[in-house]
């Protein structure tokens, strides 16, 4: 099972490194959020008395991009299931589990390699030079995210049969859970019903998590938020075999 695992992570790797545009998309998309956001909001941040909004913003887009990444890879999981890998390997003679599992690693990996890349600009830009510990606590939240966001897209590339529907709902779906994460504004100071919605939010502690690893500050404790997100990407992982499950070759 090892070599299927690893084949299909391959397969992911290989297939983002091929595509061009995809590398490219990858960075300019959290770049336009860092300058956009970055610029505009930066001294309105400071004369709050908040600080280095670049590097409050840091995590955030960082946590955007691997969510938006790992969720939009279920598009890829709906077009092989219907014309291409997956519905050749949906006959072969291996529990779908692996087949999940080893998809949904190839798709973390392509996630977090593309958050080390923007996290690396994103750092640059906001002048935080964090230490090896910090990096290596932030890597672990990133991780975690991409996970669960990676079987999240599984679960919707499962579920759906239209692809090209597909943009539309996830951006319904995946919209709400970027601005209700922390990861452009505060949520310290928020109304009660915008921080409940927030803490229901997976991604909210992932990206508190690395903030709190790269600056020292955590709104929510690290063990909480770790224990929160390994208990989602359960869940998640679950669900999505689940609904892998029922595809029919």
């Amino acid at each position: 099972m090892v070599d299927v695992l690893y084949c299909l992570w391959l397969r992911q790797i290989r297939s983002f490194l091929r595509a061009r545009g995809r590398v490219i998309s990858a960075l300019a998309q959290p770049f336009l959020f860092l300058i956009a956001l970055g610029l505009g909001f930066a001294p309105v941040f400071r004369k709050a008395g908040e600080g280095n909004y670049f590097a409050f913003l840091a995590p955030g887009v960082i946590g955007a991009g691997i969510l938006f990444n790992a969720v939009y890879s279920g598009s890829d999981l709906l077009w092989d299931r219907q014309f291409g890998f997956i519905k050749e390997t949906l006959v072969a003679p291996v529990s779908r589990i692996w087949i999940l599992l080893g998809r949904a690693l190839g798709v973390a990996s392509v996630a977090l390699l593309q958050a080390v890349l923007v996290g690396l600009l994103c750092l640059v830009a906001g002048n935080v030079l964090p230490g090896a510990g910090q990096i290596g606590l932030a890597l672990l939240f990133a991780l975690l995210i991409a996970l669960i966001f990676a079987f999240f897209g599984s679960i919707l590339g499962s579920v759906m049969s239209d692809a090209q529907s597909f943009s539309q709902i996830v951006n319904f779906i995946v919209t709400p859970l970027f601005y209700l994460s922390g990861a452009v504004f505060p949520l310290e100071g928020q109304t009660t019903f915008i921080r409940a919605l927030a803490f229901c939010n997976p991604l909210t502690y992932g990206i508190d998590g690395m903030r709190g690893a790269l600056s020292g500050h955590f709104m929510v404790p690290p063990s909480l938020s770790l224990l929160l997100l390994i208990l989602s990407a359960i869940l998640s992982a679950g669900l999505a075999q689940l609904a892998f499950s029922r595809i029919r070759p």
